[in-house]
């Protein structure tokens, strides 16, 4: 801009705060304490050009698939491919979650997506005496391969794409992955996934952590070097800020403390030997989205900008993938409450929404709601029922369609689109219920009407860039 067109612009401003915003103002007072940030920083009135004085449109922006790539990794974007769907689930036996998944598949949904009971997340045997009021509660129960293979019984490993979120014990659970897709005579190298496997979160907002900060760091870039060489496919990481935000951070700091994690990350695999070109492109990353939409969208943009400079101009990466940051969006639990399940679907529309205009690449929903708007409902959704993960790939398929997305899409998504009811035995995979008669907690759609009356009584979907 000109600082003749500066002046003209800042004119025609002065001229609307007089005889437009001045009048309208003295009729009608704005609101107080609305308009900020979710870091309390003010949100003015209206932007203008004049608010982006200094932006180099190739450097700062660019094109959607080239560098920086704060319009997205991927050239077409959706025009191309269409986000995976996901529902993140697991429950009771490997036998119960095996059941679930294949429904979930018949759904329409395009990739799995492995929730890990607290004993197995923590190395713990089912049969422990510690273990035993935890086993199959918060996800699937694993001790062995034989509980990986009944996991997986009946899904090809080599069509389907898997998620696992699983961090101190990840290099068991891959490795157990791994073992039994060469049952199945599957190459480790035509294995696609990801394991969550980000110990430093756990420190800081989680809590399942096993050994020492040190020792943590080794397995995670011997997993690295090992998916390097053995499974070039998979993402050996996913690099959290969801949880942080959950915790109470704002937006930015989100960004910050997972971008700060990934520098360390980063900085542990090269001193352990591996070149960044070698890991970095299988790096991913896992962030929150809130209901400020505008914000959230920012946000996400933002952090794939702050990346591609972080891993080219600090690390000297000089692979074009490893300059993309692809992440995986959960909607936020703490936005939710089990006593407004209407609301709910409001809610999860709008952060599902958020990223989707920013341009994510897998879509999965989480504890009881939907990959474009929850399917929290009155009583009875327990861990199993086949409305959520009905509802989940209807409601993804939703989106595509209100976004225009609807041509072109294959057949298994127009199927998740269409609202024609579709018949299942209800309660086929209904949870067990605790001695004293409470329902057990579970992962896949649960939304109990007993739930305690406090925010994130109800978790959200999550969206993923893998």
């Amino acid at each position: 801009m000109t600082p003749e067109e500066h002046q003209e612009l800042e004119a025609a401003r002065k001229a609307w705060e007089e005889t437009v915003l001045k009048p309208a103002l003295e009729r009608a007072p704005e609101r107080p304490g609305l308009f900020s940030t979710s870091g309390g920083n003010p949100v003015e009135r209206v932007y203008t050009p004049a608010d982006l004085e200094g932006l180099d449109y190739s450097r700062d922006l660019g094109f959607p698939g080239q560098y920086p790539f704060t319009r997205g990794v991927q050239p077409t974007m959706y025009r191309g491919r269409l986000w995976t769907i996901r529902q993140y689930a697991g429950f009771g036996s490997a036998a119960e979650t095996n059941r679930r998944y294949r429904y979930l598949l018949d759904q329409g949904q395009t990739g799995l997506s492995v929730a890990f009971d607290l004993p197995t997340q923590m190395g713990y045997d089912a049969a422990s005496p510690v273990a035993r009021s935890e086993v199959g509660r918060v996800g699937v129960s694993i001790s062995s391969i034989e509980d990986m293979a009944a996991l997986f019984e009946g899904i090809p490993l080599d069509r389907v794409s898997t998620s696992m979120t699983i961090n101190a014990t990840a290099v068991i659970l891959l490795c157990l992955y791994v073992a039994v897709a060469q049952r199945q005579g599957v190459a480790a190298e035509r294995l696609q996934g990801t394991v969550q496997n980000d110990i430093l979160k756990e420190y800081i907002a989680r809590g399942t952590y096993i050994f020492p900060p040190a020792p943590s760091m080794r397995l995670i870039t011997d997993l690295f070097a090992f998916c390097r060489d053995r499974v070039p496919r998979w993402n050996t990481i996913s690099i959290s800020g969801y949880h942080m935000r959950e915790a109470g951070s704002t937006a930015a700091q989100e960004v910050a403390f997972t971008l700060a994690n990934a520098i360390a990350y980063v900085e542990a695999a090269l001193e352990a030997g591996l070149k960044v070109d070698e890991f970095a492109p299988q790096l991913s990353f896992f962030f929150n989205a809130h209901n400020n939409l505008i914000e959230e969208v920012a946000k996400f943009r933002c952090a794939r900008r702050l990346w591609a400079k972080i891993m080219r101009e600090r690390f000297g990466a000089r692979d074009p993938r490893s300059w993309m940051l692809r992440f995986h969006a959960q909607t936020a639990g703490s936005m939710l409450t089990a006593q407004q399940p209407e609301n709910n679907v409001v809610r999860v529309t709008i952060q599902a929404l958020a990223a989707v205009l920013a341009s994510i690449l897998l879509a999965s929903s989480g504890r009881g709601h939907s990959g474009a708007a929850a399917v929290c409902r009155r009583g009875g959704w327990r861990a199993g029922r086949d409305g959520p993960g009905r509802g989940s790939a209807r409601n993804a398929g939703g989106l595509v369609h209100s976004a225009g997305r609807a041509r072109g899409v294959p057949r298994h998504l127009r199927r998740a689109a269409r609202s024609a009811a579709l018949s299942h035995p209800q309660g086929q995979y209904r949870r067990p219920r605790h001695p004293d008669g409470a329902a057990h907690r579970a992962v896949s759609g649960v939304c109990r009407a007993d739930a305690p009356a406090q925010p994130g009584a109800c978790r959200g979907i999550s969206a993923d860039g893998g």
